[in-house]
């Protein structure tokens, strides 16, 4: 035991606190640019499901590359990780396609607004006013009931809106 605390240098320290440091400053980087992003573009743009989406990922993003830094920075191999991160995500991304693709369609909604809340719309036999539309599913009123519609089946069927 005595060997392993000798062998604990001071530029491991170091090491330690540059990661901590790295990871410290990547968190912060990504909440101020997400908040930079979601004032800025709120403030020109009428979509902000979307532009919170973006400033989430953005976020995320910056602090996954700072937990990776941070741990090479340590000594850790990092490239095996980086690999077993591809093949997870392969992975994950086969086993929730139905997930994504209602992911995907919902961000192409939010993208292209084909419709937006409030509008009256039919999908197949589905028809009523628009009350919600997110990353998952939209949401519509039909007869005092509240449909939820997933946003790969709106995206897949022909949409009639109804001004």
């Amino acid at each position: 035991m005595n060997n392993l605390i000798e062998k604990i240098t001071l530029s491991d320290y170091n090491n330690l606190f540059y990661a901590c440091a790295i990871i410290l400053l990547s968190w912060i980087l990504g909440h101020f640019i997400k908040y930079v992003t979601t004032t800025k573009l709120l403030n020109n743009n009428n979509n902000p499901a979307l532009i919170r989406l973006l400033g989430k990922a953005i976020k995320n993003l910056l602090l996954l590359i700072g937990i990776i830094s941070g741990l090479g920075t340590i000594g850790i191999d990092i490239s095996a990780m980086v690999a077993g991160l591809g093949l997870t995500g392969f992975a994950l991304g086969f086993a929730m396609k139905d997930i994504l693709s209602n992911m995907i369609s919902g961000i192409l909604i939010l993208l292209y607004q084909p419709f937006s809340v409030e509008d009256n719309i039919k999908v197949d036999k589905f028809e009523g006013k628009v009350t919600e539309i997110n990353l998952r599913y939209t949401s519509i009123k039909q007869n005092e009931e509240i449909i939820l519609l997933p946003n790969s089946f709106i995206y897949s069927k022909p949409i009639v809106v109804k001004k």
